[in-house]
């Protein structure tokens, strides 16, 4: 279980917060809004309505103790950027903040962000892959060379085994697991015969998973 300082309660905010919830994190949310706050008290430990660009609110939260620090303002650059800045003056370990264009990702990493997320330029790369294939179903890119999909299984396939279809031999991807009526295999074995009602995770080189994918 990690403490994390969470920052901004728009949308994005809020659902990082129920997911925070979820895996069971003790989470601070601050926000100027008492609405916003009202609402997301289900979903946090403790809530505090405050100016995260003032630098003596800031310092009264004491973010040296948080192991994460989540600056998820999206709709005032300026105070994204005092705010990360101000974090980092103040000692937090990890700053993770919120861009929403290229320029602002540059600006937060430079005034103190270990690490920048891009919630709409991901999604719309994420929404491209998936929506652009007849078979896949999730896609998670790992670097700009692999990635993870899954896809339904090739009508070639059904009836036939792993060993049968020297899997890796020949289509050089790796079969992570199966998915069949909810419930998830991992690593199936070479003896592994498919069914139609199986989806597949599939580990490869783009180039390589692309060709299996027009199968």
């Amino acid at each position: 279980m990690k403490s994390v300082l969470l920052i901004g309660l728009g949308r994005f905010g809020r659902h990082m917060a129920q997911k925070l919830r979820d895996l069971h994190h003790e989470v601070l949310a601050v926000d100027r809004d008492e609405r916003r706050i009202n609402d997301a008290l289900p979903y946090v430990t403790n809530a505090q309505i405050g100016d995260s660009t003032n630098e003596q609110f800031i310092a009264s939260l004491g973010v040296r103790n948080f192991d994460l620090c989540v600056v998820a303002i999206g709709d005032d650059f300026q105070s994204s950027l005092e705010t990360t800045a101000l974090l980092k003056e103040q000692g937090a370990p990890f700053v993770l903040s919120r861009a929403t264009r290229d320029v602002h990702a540059k600006f937060l990493l430079r005034n103190g962000a270990d690490d920048v997320i891009y919630p709409e330029k991901q999604m719309a790369s994420w929404a491209a892959v998936r929506y652009s294939g007849d078979h896949i179903f999730d896609y998670v890119e790992l670097t700009d060379e692999y990635a993870i999909y899954e896809t339904s299984v090739p009508g070639a396939w059904i009836g036939k085994t792993v060993v049968e279809l020297a899997v890796r031999q020949r289509y050089r991807i790796n079969i992570l697991a199966i998915k069949r009526a909810g419930t998830l295999e991992p690593m199936p074995g070479p003896n592994h015969c498919f069914r139609a009602d199986e989806t597949l995770f599939i580990l490869g080189c783009n180039r390589d998973t692309q060709k299996f994918l027009q199968l």
